[in-house]
């Protein structure tokens, strides 16, 4: 397997590992127990590998040769919990 894949891949499962440490542990400390230092934190890391995640669709997007459609599938795929891991099976 290419190593762009591999990387994109790797970005893939930590956005979506980060989206759902955000939604399911950071987000009930923060709102139930009033401890938002972890949203902070996971909130941050989550940004930052979501804009490397839609960067790497768009990179794969053209590497791979996907229809515009495929790239927007790919693309709201990050916004839906264990989204990218459905990206990683179908399209990579």
């Amino acid at each position: 397997m290419d190593n762009t894949i591999k990387a994109f891949r790797l970005i893939s499962s930590l956005e979506a590992l980060s989206f759902l440490v955000l939604l399911g542990i950071a987000m009930p400390l923060k709102y139930i127990w009033d401890m938002p230092q972890m949203v902070q934190t996971v909130g941050m890391a989550h940004g930052v590998l979501f804009v490397m995640y839609v960067m790497g669709a768009i990179y794969m997007w053209k590497k791979l040769n996907w229809t515009f459609s495929v790239l927007m599938i790919v693309i709201l795929c990050s916004v839906v919990p264990f989204g990218p891991f459905y990206v990683e099976r179908k399209y990579l």
